[in-house]
């Protein structure tokens, strides 16, 4: 194994995303739910009131054909619903279905486990400050913060 104070900034970052990420989608996945990471990536910046391709596209950073694809996908699967647009009548906007919000609250406890571990591992101060300077960078980082979740 590296040692972390070699790993770049970038990975350190990466590397407790991904072992909840893996998590939650083995939580998911035991709950009857078979849910692609390429899908659960996408699937994971719905907003709660719904969002548009263009919108998933951009906070997914893939193209929006591809977005299209993968909500199709989705869509097929249960997971999502197509819905017309409140703000504009020629858009529409992909919601969370019931399904979706089933495999959401399979993962849900799954996040606070792993929240409450690191909390105790690092004691309650210490993850306070991780998490007010990690919304700190996603003030700099994510364009449209409104989609993070």
């Amino acid at each position: 194994m590296t040692d972390p104070s070699e790993l770049n900034f970038g990975l350190l970052l990466f590397i407790p995303y991904r072992f909840m990420e893996s998590a939650v989608l083995d939580a998911v996945r035991e709950g009857g739910h078979d849910l692609p990471l390429n899908q659960a990536r996408v699937f994971q910046r719905i907003d709660a009131g719904g969002s548009r391709l263009s919108e998933l596209a951009e906070a997914s950073q893939l193209p929006k054909q591809t977005v299209g694809s993968i909500v199709d996908q989705l869509e097929r699967a249960g997971y999502v619903r197509r819905v017309p647009d409140p703000d504009d009548a020629r858009a529409r906007l992909v919601v969370v279905a019931d399904r979706g919000r089933d495999a959401i609250e399979l993962g849900r406890p799954v996040v606070e486990g792993i929240e409450a571990a690191w909390r105790e591992h690092l004691g309650e101060t210490e993850f306070r400050e991780l998490r007010r300077m990690l919304e700190a960078l996603v003030d700099v980082t994510d364009l449209d913060r409104s989609k993070v979740r």
